[in-house]
């Protein structure tokens, strides 16, 4: 089959642009996933690889706007994660670049949500592609590498292939990363780690370390408020 450049790149466009307004039909495949995440624990814990990298992207796009450099991040062998940005080490740009990991997935969870409700979901997945290509440039491990291959690969995938399935898996993949926020947040609250991203920051404000784990809450807490009404709409 031989296509021109001008069908391929008109094809493209129809895939990142369809838009089909707010479909109820989204919402039970999106929440046959939150079902399949809440309930089998090997889902929930791939689910938290995708976590670990919307966090640590929420780290580096953070430093990035307040002009830091990004270094490269790694995914480590327990799913945890680590972005090294350049900068100053103290002053608001260093504790809005510590501060922005822990909200990023659920902030990208409900954004995620939203926009495949309103049929997005193949401009989200085009531009989660173009993201990881980034990321995977900054990738400083082999387990790092081949981690945000696998997830640029279904991501590809569902863009592809996904079909009528298309909107309804990614809403399912924004509420994965709102469970996951929520997980993450339960762990780095009872954690003893003196790395912990909340104890960094109250070394670097003096303000107490459970105020920014609390700041966190609130932002996961808006988030889930904004899905819950949401899909309220669709039943």
């Amino acid at each position: 089959m031989n296509l021109s450049w001008t069908d391929t790149w008109n094809d493209l466009l129809a895939r990142a642009s369809s838009l089909v307004g707010l479909d109820p039909g989204v919402l039970w495949p999106a929440l046959a996933i939150l079902l399949i995440v809440l309930a089998w624990a090997p889902a929930r814990r791939w689910g938290r690889t995708l976590v670990t990298i919307v966090h640590e992207a929420g780290h580096a796009a953070v430093g990035l706007m307040v002009g830091r450099r990004f270094l490269g991040f790694v995914v480590s062998r327990d799913l945890s994660g680590h972005a090294v940005t350049a900068g100053k080490s103290t002053g608001p740009g260093r504790v809005a670049t510590s501060w922005a990991g822990y909200p990023a997935p659920a902030v990208l969870g409900a954004v995620v949500v939203l926009l495949a409700l309103n049929g997005w979901a193949s401009a989200v997945l085009l531009l989660g592609l173009v993201l990881l290509a980034v990321l995977l440039v900054m990738s400083r491990s082999v387990r790092t590498v081949l981690l945000v291959l696998l997830v640029a690969v279904l991501t590809g995938a569902l863009w592809w292939w996904g079909g009528q399935w298309r909107d309804g898996v990614v809403a399912g993949i924004g509420l994965a990363l709102l469970v996951g926020a929520w997980d993450s947040l339960r762990d780095v609250a009872a954690s003893r780690d003196p790395q912990q991203d909340h104890r960094t920051l109250a070394h670097l404000t003096r303000v107490p370390a459970g105020l920014w784990l609390a700041s966190w809450f609130l932002v996961d807490a808006l988030a889930t408020g904004v899905v819950v009404l949401a899909l309220r709409d669709l039943l």
